[in-house]
C-alpha cells in the first residue's frame, strides 16, 4: 500500500506526468482500506492496485486523463451487481476513488508515508460535481516493527516477507559475522549488540518480537526484555523441549504462569511446514492474525466480516 508513494516520489524527481487514484470511501465490502493508493503515468505505466476488479481499466483512463489536464475527478464505483461471467467483481463494494495530480511539494509527504517512520497525514481537495469543496484527510500510522532475535537464514526470510506486510523489520544479534546486510538484506535496521541492553528502549507495544537464535545467551535476556514490555507478539523458535526449558529459566527469574502465557511458542500457526520459507510464512501469519485479534482459523469456519479493521469511511471536511 506504501510503496507506490515512494513510486509517486521518484517520478517527481524524473519531471514525469503522472496522477494518483486515491481510494477514499468505501462500503458494503473491504477490497482495500481507505488511502489504498495507485501511480499511474501518462504512457498507462501502472504502480499499485486498488482492488477495483474490472474497473481498474476505468480508473486508468482517468488518471491518463488527470496527467495530461490536471483535473481532479471523482469516480463512484459499484462492484454490487457485477456478473462474474462477464468478467467483473463479485465482492460487492461500493467505492469512492479519486483521481489526482500531485504538485512537486507531494514529494517530501509521499517519502515520509512510503517509509512510514512517522504519522504522515495526506490530504487531497478537490470539487464534487455541485461545486461544493471537499477536502479528504487520511492519516498514515508509523508502521508496526517487527524485531527479531537472530541473525539467522530464517531472520533473513522473515524480514524479506514482513517488509511486504507492512513492518520495519529490525535484526537484533551482537554477533558481527551474522548481522550483515549481505546475510539479511531486506532488515530495515541491524543493532549488533546484546538483546538486553537495546531491547528496554525498543519494545512498545507495536513491536512483536521474535526469538529465533536457539541459543539461551539471546533468548532468555531477550524474553525477559519481552515479558516486561508491552509487546503484542512474543514468539520463541524451539522445539517443545526448548520451549519448557526457557519456560523453567524464566518462573526461576520470577515470571509466572499469566506472564508465560504470552508467550507464542513454538512460534508460528500449525500448516504443516517444514521448509525456511513455510516457517517464516508460518510465524509472520500468527503475528498477523495477532494483530487483529483472531485465531487464524479457516475463513470457512468463520462467520461475520472477512476483513476484519479496514476503514470503510473517509475524513472529508
Amino acid at each position: 500500500m506504501r510503496d507506490v508513494f515512494g513510486v509517486a516520489a521518484d517520478w517527481l524527481d524524473e519531471g514525469r506526468a503522472f496522477a494518483l487514484a486515491t481510494l477514499i470511501a468505501l462500503r458494503e465490502a473491504a477490497t482495500a482500506p481507505v488511502g489504498t493508493t495507485i501511480a499511474v503515468d501518462v504512457s498507462g505505466r501502472v504502480s499499485g492496485n486498488i482492488g477495483a476488479g474490472c474497473y481498474e481499466t476505468e480508473i486508468l483512463e482517468a488518471c491518463i486523463q488527470t496527467a495530461v489536464d490536471g483535473t481532479t475527478r471523482r469516480l463512484d464505483i459499484n462492484l454490487t451487481s457485477d456478473d462474474e461471467l462477464m468478467g467483473g467483481s463479485p465482492c460487492g463494494a461500493v467505492m469512492q476513488v479519486v483521481v489526482w495530480r500531485p504538485l512537486p511539494a507531494f514529494r517530501e509527504a509521499a517519502r515520509a508515508i512510503a517509509a512510514g517512520e512517522v504519522e504522515t497525514v495526506l490530504t487531497i481537495a478537490y470539487r464534487e460535481s455541485d461545486g461544493t469543496n471537499v477536502t479528504f484527510e487520511h492519516a498514515f500510522q508509523p508502521k508496526d516493527t517487527l524485531i527479531l532475535v537472530g541473525a539467522t537464514t530464517l531472520a533473513a526470510e522473515l524480514a524479506s516477507t514482513g517488509q511486504r506486510l507492512d513492518f520495519n523489520v529490525v535484526v537484533v544479534d551482537p554477533r558481527p559475522a551474522f548481522a550483515t546486510p549481505e546475510r539479511v538484506p531486506h532488515a530495515h535496521r541491524l543493532v549488533r549488540d546484546w538483546p538486553d541492553d537495546v531491547l528496554p528502549r525498543m519494545l512498545s507495544a507495536r513491536t512483536p518480537i521474535v526469538m529465533l537464535s536457539h541459543d539461551p545467551k539471546f533468548d532468555l535476556p531477550a524474553l525477559r526484555c519481552a515479558l516486561n514490555s508491552a509487546a503484542p507478539y512474543i514468539g520463541l523458535l524451539g522445539s517443545r523441549r526448548l520451549q519448557q526449558a526457557r519456560r523453567a529459566s524464566l518462573r526461576e527469574s520470577g515470571f509466572d504462569d499469566g506472564a508465560l502465557a504470552r508467550i507464542h511458542g513454538p512460534a508460528g500457526l500449525d500448516i504443516g511446514g517444514s521448509t525456511v520459507a513455510e516457517t517464516a510464512l508460518s510465524i509472520l501469519a500468527e503475528i498477523v492474525a495477532s494483530r487483529h485479534g483472531r485465531e487464524g482459523a479457516p475463513l470457512r469456519s468463520a462467520r461475520g466480516s472477512i476483513h476484519h479493521g479496514v476503514e470503510r469511511v473517509a475524513n472529508r471536511t
